[in-house]
């Protein structure tokens, strides 16, 4: 439509339509020409160089309609003169401006609307009408999913009653710039509310301006991983276009309706006028349709909240920066941390997007909770007993890094900026608490980590085994960079099976239960593993990633399927190499996504400590956790946060802040 509306305004010198002449029009030689009322308007010698410098700005009015007979040229009309008496041309090029140096687009469409006048005022009218739809759109999109509903575009917002009356008494060129800029600022709106809706659906929570654009690289790196490079490409690209065509729609909208308000003052300053009373009443008797509001101020509102926003980041990092420097345990000597799990070797393990909603959900529980119970069965015929409790992430579906964060240190890392501000200082986590004591070798398992890693240090890891250092020869498994039982497997040959001055603490991050959980790995014999090559052909027969994420019910029971398999692999790998001294936490970072564990699920995850040193559930007795791997609905629920100092203090820590 942009072409089709270039010239089209009635504020474009040499378009608008002509006046009707009051006199013979003296032109010299062509004053005995007959009058041609379809001609274009001549501008006189002495007024075309001050018209020539507004052709620019008063041929960007791409909403105004040409074929409104009439429309008066508006520059003349608005600087008080009447419109010139202008020669008629007579096609042969005698005038200042011959028709022959009209620009072909604006040629073409005025030859093309003069052939069809009807079809040009019908596709006028369907552009105008388009242009109003997008920007109420615009003013009335809910920022989640959810609250799509049509009654929601029912309403009356007071944003464009105000933008009305603005545009109707703004001059020409100041009423342009403002339509524009308020056009771009609609289309950044409606981007940051599909945003929103975006974040709301795999993170359970808006989009932050200040610190969320650094995650669109990872997600660019999940796109990739799932959809392949030319896919992710694909989506990438499709993605900027929408920008780039939601912007440009939205100003293009914006200027239409503002030249359509000028041309038509009267009309629209009675509409204005009366919508404004509408809505002042509608807003101060609180009339709702269908228990929505019909008086609507969403974009004040919007702006707002994330002002308001904005300035809650920039406090949260200045006080959160103080919260991390003080650490009840900080100055704790060695001697007086953990004296209770000397000689055991300590194990934690995230299993990725183990979440509440795999124990409680209807579709998925049956399938979870039966594995729960066969592998809890399979740990007591080992000498094994647990417990297992719940608690709330500081993340929900995705950022897994900030879960670990949260556990590990015992600070609420809910945002990148927290998680920036924590890693770069010395705030001691659970495996630097057992390296601290000087009796342990810290090990870190991460197959999910595949460049560089500074927060190994922060963590106080002495030796870390990422993608790249696992000896993995098999296919990926969509964002997993090998199945669970491979990496355990490799984490049994290359450190747990060694021989040791010290115990181990070990982290390891399982992540075969990340989404989009097609295709899933399947358990093989234990010594078929090798090196992953045997993954090659179940990985080809399992499901395509396009098949599963844009389905919530197949998600379901795909993601429930993946759990299932993670818990396998790590309970098997505890039956089979663990003993009177291992100590095994393991726990879930996150829930899954809202997809899967539906709208306004709790942040709950569950956690289990495992041994077989009855000691060492002793000491936990006074939690009230569940015995067995399945917590109970009722069982204790902590913030994330609390479990570090609860822990400490339970195995033998003395507090010196």
């Amino acid at each position: 439509m942009a072409a089709a509306e270039t010239g089209t305004g009635t504020d474009s010198v040499g378009d608008a339509a002509p006046t009707e002449p009051e006199g013979p029009v003296e032109t010299g030689a062509a004053s005995d020409a007959p009058t041609d009322s379809s001609a274009e308007a001549v501008p006189t010698e002495t007024e075309a160089a001050a018209e020539a410098s507004t052709v620019t700005e008063e041929s960007a009015e791409v909403g105004a309609d040409a074929d409104d007979d009439s429309a008066v040229s508006e520059g003349a009309a608005e600087s008080g003169a009447d419109a010139p008496d202008a020669p008629v041309g007579d096609g042969a090029g005698d005038g200042e401006e011959p028709p022959g140096d009209e620009p072909p687009v604006r040629g073409r469409w005025r030859g093309w609307r003069d052939r069809y006048p009807v079809a040009a005022r019908t596709l006028a009218w369907t552009t105008t009408v388009l242009a109003a739809v997008l920007v109420l759109f615009a003013l009335l999109m809910p920022s989640q999913a959810g609250k799509f509903h049509p009654t929601e575009f029912l309403r009356l917002p007071v944003e464009a009653i105000f933008g009305a009356a603005l545009l109707i008494v703004l001059p020409r060129r100041p009423r342009i710039v403002v339509a524009v800029l308020a056009g771009l600022a609609l289309g950044v709106l409606t981007i940051l509310n599909f945003l929103d809706i975006g974040f709301n659906e795999y993170l359970g929570r808006g989009f932050n301006v200040v610190l969320d654009w650094s995650l669109f690289g990872d997600a660019q790196a999940y796109l990739q991983d799932t959809f392949g490079n030319g896919g992710a490409l694909g989506i990438v690209a499709l993605a900027v276009a929408l920008v780039i065509a939601v912007l440009v729609l939205m100003t293009m909208s914006v200027v239409r309706l503002g030249n359509l308000v000028a041309r038509n003052t009267e009309a629209a300053t009675r509409t204005t006028l009366v919508l404004a009373i509408t809505w002042v009443t509608c807003a101060a008797l609180g009339v709702q349709f269908t228990g929505v509001p019909v008086a609507s101020e969403d974009v004040a509102l919007a702006v707002q909240n994330r002002a308001e926003g904005v300035r809650k980041t920039l406090r949260d990092e200045a006080e959160f920066a103080k919260i991390a420097k003080k650490d009840n345990f900080a100055n704790t000597p060695p001697s007086q941390l953990l004296t209770d799990l000397r000689g055991k070797d300590m194990i934690i393990t995230f299993i990725e997007s183990y979440g509440r909603s795999a124990i409680e959900d209807p579709v998925m529980a049956p399938g979870v909770d039966a594995t729960l119970t066969s592998e809890n069965n399979k740990l007591t015929q080992a000498g094994f007993a647990a417990k297992s409790g719940w608690l709330t992430s500081a993340t929900y579906g995705g950022s897994s890094w900030l879960g670990h964060s949260t556990f590990m240190s015992g600070l609420w890392i809910s945002n990148q900026q927290r998680y920036r501000t924590v890693t770069a200082g010395s705030h001691l986590t659970l495996p630097g608490a057992f390296k601290k004591t000087g009796d342990y070798d810290t090990v870190g398992v991460m197959p999910g980590i595949q460049k560089a890693w500074p927060e190994q240090k922060y963590y106080g890891i002495d030796k870390l085994y990422d993608a790249h250092h696992l000896g993995y020869k098999g296919p990926k498994f969509s964002w997993s960079t090998m199945p669970d039982q491979y990496a355990l497997t490799a984490f049994e040959r290359l450190v747990h099976s060694k021989k040791h001055d010290k115990p181990l603490m070990s982290t390891i991050i399982l992540t075969s239960s990340h989404q989009p959980w097609a295709p899933i790995p399947k358990t093989v014999p234990q010594d078929q593993v090798g090196d992953g090559s045997i993954y090659n052909a179940i990985e080809k027969a399992g499901n395509k990633p396009a098949d599963i994420i844009t389905s919530s019910p197949k998600s379901k029971v795909e993601y429930g399927k993946s759990i299932q398999y993670s818990v396998t692999s790590l309970i098997d790998y505890l039956v089979k190499y663990g003993n009177k001294n291992t100590v095994l936490i393991f726990l879930g970072d996150h829930q899954p996504i809202a997809r899967v564990s539906g709208d306004h699920a709790s942040r709950d995850v569950p956690v289990s400590i495992i041994a077989k040193d009855p000691k060492v559930l002793d000491k936990i007795a006074d939690w009230g956790w569940t015995d067995g791997l399945q917590p109970e609905h009722n069982a204790p629920v902590w913030k994330m946060d609390a479990f570090r100092d609860r822990f400490l203090t339970a195995y033998g820590s003395t507090p010196h802040p």
